[in-house]
């Protein structure tokens, strides 16, 4: 809610410098959390940052849950040479750490939002490319849809109106535990100097320029830190609570 009102709650621009008054500790009059090396208030900066990394982070969960769910679903029913070339994939892909994958194509393509998405939907819809071919590969022998089948439906009826319904529950837990991990990679990469340009407010960048100051304002760091995990522990617990809700 902070994130989406951020407007409303941040009291300044979040990209404007003020140089008389930087490096302000935390509780200053006008700067409840203080300002940083160039006086922009930390506040504005953590809503708006928050609002950035949340974005990036549920639409590069996004892009690889549908591709990953149509994939999954078209191998597991069909089979064929379509499952070996795609599982192929996959399995070159699981090959490499994540992290590598993501920092070397982000790498490439250069810094930016644009170069995220794309950088996490080509590794991405890997893991939802599995879950939901194994769960297709036992769904489609199971009565309702032989009975589908019998009864003369196509087999893209079949697929959606059928098997996708009984099958995309694990995909959408997993995928809540997923957005944290795409959040806390969006923040790596902003760490690293390869998220989103400044000067727009980043938790990544928050932390990685707050460094320098560790000895004297040790907030500019651990305030998008402690943020980051508050919103790793939150997001965990919702997935826990989707995970009972849609348990069958």
């Amino acid at each position: 809610l902070a994130a989406i009102f951020a407007p409303v709650l941040s009291p300044y621009d979040p990209i404007k410098q003020n140089l008389l008054s930087t490096l302000l500790p935390v509780g200053s009059p006008g700067h409840i959390l203080g300002t940083d090396q160039l006086g922009r208030d930390v506040w504005s900066r953590l809503l708006y940052g928050a609002r950035l990394d949340y974005q990036i982070g549920f639409l590069a969960v996004l892009f690889p849950f549908c591709i990953g769910t149509v994939l999954g679903c078209v191998t597991g029913y069909f089979g064929g040479w379509a499952d070996v070339i795609v599982m192929r994939v996959v399995d070159v892909v699981v090959a490499f750490p994540f992290y590598v994958l993501v920092i070397a194509l982000v790498f490439a393509l250069g810094p930016g939002v644009g170069s995220i998405y794309i950088a996490f939907t080509m590794v991405g819809w890997i893991s939802y490319t599995r879950i939901v071919r194994g769960e297709v590969i036992v769904a489609k022998h199971q009565e309702y849809v032989l009975a589908a089948r019998a009864a003369g439906l196509g087999h893209l009826r079949v697929i959606a109106r059928h098997l996708v319904p009984n099958v995309i529950t694990q995909s959408i837990v997993y995928a809540m535990s997923d957005i944290v991990l795409s959040i806390l990679a969006v923040v790596t990469l902003g760490y690293l100097g390869l998220g989103v340009p400044p000067p727009t407010p980043d938790w990544g960048s928050m932390i990685s320029d707050g460094q320098a100051f560790l000895t004297t304002n040790w907030e500019l760091s651990t305030i998008p830190s402690l943020a980051l995990v508050l919103t790793g522990i939150g997001l965990s617990l919702v997935g826990d609570g989707l995970s009972d809700a849609l348990r069958p």
